[in-house]
């Protein structure tokens, strides 16, 4: 059996309410469907509720409404209608219910006093306004009365009262004088809310005969004056004698001097009051309290605390002002008065009432017929507002019936309703403290359905972003939405779509495939249509290359990127801000196209970059910031304190770090007293602190200044401190640097090095040098001398020890004791030259000396070492003098003995040595004589082959340079190259040292030789020289071979050969830049001298090109390519020999006093280079013979 479920009235009615959102129609705001679709009135303006209006000007009350057909509007007055046609000072406004009350052509306000009602009706249904109260506003004047003279005793309490006329609106009160100047108020004086003017207690300064009190009338903009009040304050004390006998009897004479007195509440009367306030307006409670002193005012909740936000304190506390007051604000307000001598309170109870105010104001409601639906209003206030329901004007009860209508309470259920249903319903909700009246219509229609987006429009959507395919509907009953995509597309269902009741499609990850057209349906038991729309999906836009944070120096350049990429059919803009605004209009803002450049960079340039790219579609951004750096401002308000003797106490406040922290502070003093406009060094502190103790020094005139420093670099230095004179005092300290050095024999001179200003302590800075004799038991001898630095002590001993000091003093006293030092008197020439010189020759260009050291009595002097003179007499070889050059080696210290390097083989040398002191040169000794043996030679000066014929050659060559010795004679080895380069047998010739030329026969004819030559003496070979020469060809066969030249044949064959050779060494140079490697085996065997060509490796390998000398000593590789010289000399090898015991110079490389500042090396020839490094190139001849 089935059971059935009964529902409550109030259950049924927020069943009909949900029904009511889910199936009543929204009618879209488009202009054209609102013109085609029927529609009940709506009032869309009018006049407020109390309109209170200006007798002098027309009476305008306004009335607005709309619907389809346009309404027509009627007027009823105070509850009766009122026929505006009968009344000529009347008129309506064409196509409005807003009329227009002609009052300055002679009709009076007053005579349109009363309640006005407006009503806007149509076919389907009646609107009506609010009632509207009309009433002119009253200015009127006060009226006339005698105001007698105030007199009160100083210190009493006062009330001046305004009683302004009443008026409507009320006026506005304000107090002032003959000269329409406010009157001054304060905590002692003030304004009450109704207009009085309170004194909490008078003083001699508030007599005065013009104290006036004026109504502004706000809306006939005038101002009424009440007439003038006079008010005269007594002093007890000015009383003279003649008013003090006069007023004998009478209560100020007799009265006391002023004296203090607890507060008493002026307004509120009593200790409680009551005061009742509707929601939503200005809570306004006052207390103004007498007493002397003058009290002063406090406010609290009782049980409470007074709101936040909403509370003020106006007319120096004196009034409590809360804002929007609700039904929580209600309670017992106190005020509280108090002075020195007490206090006194007043509790206000404030009950705040509300007139009615909507909780659920009726809403339009547009129904397809036989669709249900409801109206709700609901209202609240205080007390609860009664609800009553009106259609079309006439209270619901009276008007005609509607079966599918039914009223229940604060809510009307309509049900299945018809076409005939529509009408406008007004709901009316009212207590003792107002009205609200609100219209709501009831639409029934029947509409086949419309769509109302634009055929054929086109979406465009940034790829990944969700695309909204509009298709705003109408129709009723309210209409089935489906889509579809492409022509014959099917439904489109299914996770990846929303579908809004809107009508709107909604894809919210639009990629590329969704690009395309889409079709909207939209279909009730009316009819059915459908619209095409056209979605496109562009690239989104992004930035690749964003601006990144900088910092930059004061003045500097910078540069922000912002490089962008796009769909390539957006045209997109790139703006540029500064912290969220435009860029500055400033010429040093350089905009590209994807960068901001920013010259000249200054201070105000600091701040947040943005580069922001719009499109159509869609907008990017991204931001950057710079930061402009420079050195520090200097600081500033330098300030001594905690001055003392020996020390004070600076501060001082850093300037602006300008975006760079300060890491240290330098202080700099001025000694204005001794060197003025000089600033030195004090101290430096880390740049966290902001004050220091700086030692200071006596008898200074210090100034001083601070120089902040950061990374950037230092500030400016600051402002100079006030100047700081400490005391003076004996000096702290002594010279420094004293010495005792004689400049002659028989005296010495002591130097030292002057105190500086700040050093001398006080005025008449002196100095007491003292000496003596050491190791001798004289007593000091001491003279006191000015501000010098050397003083002369004469007749001395030569070069014998003194002890020295000297001592600071001024006209306060010495200094502390000074410390001795050790001097000597003036030096002389040594006495004696060495003995028992002795040469030891160790080769032919080194020898070693040794002598006997001279006593230490006779050098006379600080012994500085020993010289070596030694010089060249001539050579043992060629017996020839030339002119005779010293050379001198010093040897440091007390050395007895030393190297000569550099001499030259088989030569005779002379030397002497001599003793050195600070003064000079002693005498030399005796020349000693020594020999040099042989050596090996240079090589031959040159080497020239000449007379070239079929099998002969013609050499000629000059003696060595340096023959070291006696040439004993010549070697000569020769060998042939083939045109491979490759080597033949070499041939060995050995030759008189007497001769200088040679004449080879038997040589084969157009052959290439090569020649090594060198000299030899009894030690052995000296460096070689190498040549290269050719034989001529046979007579017949280069008569043959110039028959063949003159040939076409030959000539272009020649032409392509040429030709050819060009492209090979082409090729082979960009190999060779290539960094390619080739075999030189070849090379080597067919170059070098045969005796020394180097030797395979092991591993079969070839061998890099290398020169001899590497080959014999460390076999370092040479650069390939490298070339004998071309004047064909052979460079010098240097010598391993060491530089121990040697002097300081040598012959043709020393300095001005003869010091040795050269090395000594020895000469070594090379040997034979190899054979494809020669400089000659080939001749034709030779060229066209290989050829052959």
């Amino acid at each position: 059996m089935v059971r059935k479920m009964s529902i409550p009235t109030s259950k049924t009615s927020l069943l009909l309410f949900l029904c009511q959102i889910i199936s009543a129609l929204d009618v879209p705001l488009d202009s054209k469907l609102l013109e085609e679709l029927s529609q009940p009135p709506t009032i869309t303006q009018q006049s407020p509720k109390d309109y209170i209006v200006d007798p002098r000007e027309n009476i305008v009350i306004q009335c607005e409404a709309k619907g389809k057909p346009p309404p027509s509007f009627s007027w009823t007055r105070n509850g009766t209608h009122f026929d505006i046609d009968k009344d000529a000072q009347v008129t309506m406004k064409p196509n409005s219910g807003t009329l227009v009350i002609n009052i300055m052509n002679g009709g009076k306000a007053e005579a349109y006093e009363g309640v006005y009602q407006c009503t806007a009706r149509n076919e389907r249904g009646a609107a009506i306004s609010n009632n509207i109260v009309i009433r002119p506003s009253r200015s009127p004047l006060w009226t006339k009365e005698k105001l007698e003279p105030n007199h009160v005793r100083e210190g009493d309490s006062l009330v001046l009262h305004c009683r302004p006329p009443v008026g409507l609106p009320p006026p506005i009160i304000f107090w002032m004088d003959n000269a329409f100047q406010r009157l001054p108020q304060s905590e002692r004086v003030s304004q009450g809310l109704n207009g009085d003017l309170y004194f909490s207690n008078v003083q001699p300064e508030d007599t005065r005969e013009d104290y006036i009190c004026y109504a502004r009338f706000n809306h006939t903009q005038t101002i009424q004056q009440k007439q003038p009040i006079s008010v005269k304050v007594f002093s007890m004390d000015s009383l003279n004698d003649t008013i003090a006998a006069n007023l004998s009897d009478t209560d100020i004479y007799g009265a006391k001097p002023v004296t203090e007195r607890q507060p008493v509440l002026l307004t509120p009367t009593g200790s409680t009051s009551t005061k009742v306030e509707l929601r939503g307006n200005v809570l306004l409670l006052e207390c103004i309290a007498a007493g002397l002193p003058t009290p002063v005012i406090r406010w609290i909740k009782e049980g409470g605390e007074l709101p936040a936000n909403r509370t003020f304190f106006e007319n120096f506390k004196k009034t409590l002002k809360i804002i929007d007051v609700s039904e929580a604000d209600s309670g017992n307000y106190k005020c509280i008065a108090r002075n020195t001598l007490g206090s006194v309170h007043h509790v206000i109870s404030v009950t705040v009432k509300a007139a009615p105010y909507w909780i659920t104001a009726p809403r339009n409601l547009v129904l397809s017929p036989g669709e249900d639906g409801t109206l709700i209003c609901r209202a609240n206030g205080n007390p609860k507002p009664s609800i009553s329901w009106l259609a079309n004007g006439v209270p619901i009860a009276i008007a005609p019936e509607d079966p599918s209508r039914k009223v229940d309470g604060d809510t009307i259920i309509f049900s299945h309703v018809q076409e005939r249903s529509s009408a406008v319903y007004q709901c009316n909700a009212s207590n003792e403290y107002g009205y609200l009246l609100a219209n709501a219509f009831v639409n029934v229609l029947a509409e086949p359905p419309r769509i109302l987006t634009p055929a054929n429009k086109l979406y465009q959507v940034i790829a990944d972003r969700p695309a909204l395919l509009d298709c705003a509907y109408f129709g009723s009953p309210k209409p089935e939405i489906e889509w579809f995509k492409g022509v014959k597309g099917s439904i489109l269902r299914g996770n990846e779509y929303v579908f809004h009741d809107n009508g709107t499609l909604e894809i919210p990850v639009a990629q590329k495939n969704n690009a395309g057209t889409y079709t909207c349906v939209a279909r009730n038991e009316l009819g059915k249509i459908q619209n095409e729309v056209h979605l496109e999906i562009k690239d989104p836009t992004m930035i690749i290359k964003q601006p990144e944070y900088k910092v930059i120096q004061r003045y500097g350049q910078v540069s922000f990127e912002c490089i962008i990429k796009h769909d390539s059919t957006l045209l997109p803009t790139v703006t540029w801000l500064k912290d969220n605004d435009e860029l500055p209009d400033d010429e040093r803002f350089l905009v590209g196209k994807d960068n901001l450049t920013i010259m000249n960079v200054t201070d105000k340039d600091d701040g947040t970059y943005t580069c922001i790219v719009n499109t159509t579609l869609d907008s990017v951004s991204a931001s950057a910031v710079l930061t402009v750096v420079a050195r520090p401002n200097p600081p500033f308000d330098l300030e001594l304190t905690g001055q003392l003797e020996r020390s004070v106490d600076l501060s001082w406040i850093p300037g602006d770090e300008n975006n760079s922290p300060i890491t240290n502070f330098v202080i700099e003093y001025e000694d204005a007293l001794h060197e003025p406009g000089v600033w030195h060094y004090q101290t430096e502190v880390p740049g966290t602190q902001t004050t220091v103790q700086l030692k200071l020094s006596p008898y200074v005139n210090y100034s001083f200044r601070v120089i902040a420093v950061n990374r950037i670099g230092r500030s400016q230095p600051s402002e100079p401190s006030e100047q700081y004179l400490t005391k003076s005092a004996s000096p702290d300290e002594n010279p420094a640097n004293v010495q005792g050095i004689g400049s002659e024999p028989d005296n010495l001179v002591i130097t030292w090095e002057p105190l500086k200003g700040f050093q001398s302590n006080g005025p008449g800075l002196q100095y007491k040098v003292s000496w003596r004799q050491k190791d001798v038991d004289d007593e000091w001898t001491s003279v006191i001398v000015a501000n010098v630095s050397k003083y002369i002590v004469s007749g001395t001993p030569t070069f014998v020890p003194y002890e020295v000091k000297v001592q600071a003093l001024n006209d306060l006293g010495y200094a502390p004791e000074p410390s001795e030092v050790i001097g000597h008197s003036g030096e002389d020439l040594p006495m004696v030259a060495p003995g028992n010189v002795q040469v030891h020759v160790i080769n032919s260009t080194l020898a070693k000396v040794h002598w006997d050291p001279v006593p230490l009595k006779t050098v006379r002097g600080h012994l500085q070492g020993y010289k070596v003179y030694y010089w060249k007499v001539q050579s043992l070889s060629r017996r020839s003098r030339r002119h005779v050059e010293k050379n001198i080696l010093t040897f440091r210290g007390n050395k007895t003995f030393g190297m000569l390097p550099g001499l030259e083989p088989y030569s005779s040398y002379k030397l002497n040595v001599r003793v050195v002191n600070g003064k000079g040169e002693g005498p030399a000794s005796s020349d000693k004589v020594f020999k040099t043996p042989e050596g090996v030679p240079s090589s031959p000066s040159f080497l020239k082959i000449t007379n070239p014929t079929l099998d002969s050659l013609t050499l000629e060559w000059g003696s060595p340079t340096h023959p070291n010795g006696v040439l004993t004679s010549y070697t000569l080895k020769f060998q042939p190259i083939n045109n491979t380069h490759e080597l033949g047998p070499l041939v060995e010739i050995r030759i008189p040292a007497n001769e200088s030329s040679l004449i080879l026969k038997n040589l084969n004819y157009s052959t290439r030789y090569k020649f090594y030559f060198n000299a030899q003496t009894s030690v052995g070979s000296g460096s070689q020289i190498t040549e290269e020469a050719v034989t001529i060809m046979d007579e017949a066969m280069a008569s043959r071979q110039v028959d063949i030249a003159t040939q076409g044949w030959f000539i272009g064959l020649m032409c392509a050969v040429a030709l050819l050779i060009l492209i090979l060494l082409i090729v082979c140079f960009i190999r060779r830049n290539k960094g390619g490697k080739y075999p030189v085996k070849e090379k080597e065997d067919a170059h070098a001298d045969p005796e020394i060509q180097p030797m395979k490796e092991d591993d079969g390998t070839f061998g890099e090109y290398r020169s001899l000398e590497s080959d014999a000593e460390d076999h370092k590789p040479l650069k390939k390519g490298s070339r004998t010289p071309s004047d064909r000399t052979v460079k010098k090898e240097d010598s391993d020999d060491s530089l121990v015991d040697y002097g300081e110079g040598v012959n043709g490389q020393f300095n001005e006093d003869g010091s040795f500042i050269g090395q000594y090396s020895g000469k070594k020839e090379k040997e034979p280079a190899e054979g494809n490094e020669s400089s000659e190139a080939p001749s034709p001849v030779n060229a066209m013979n290989s050829f052959v």
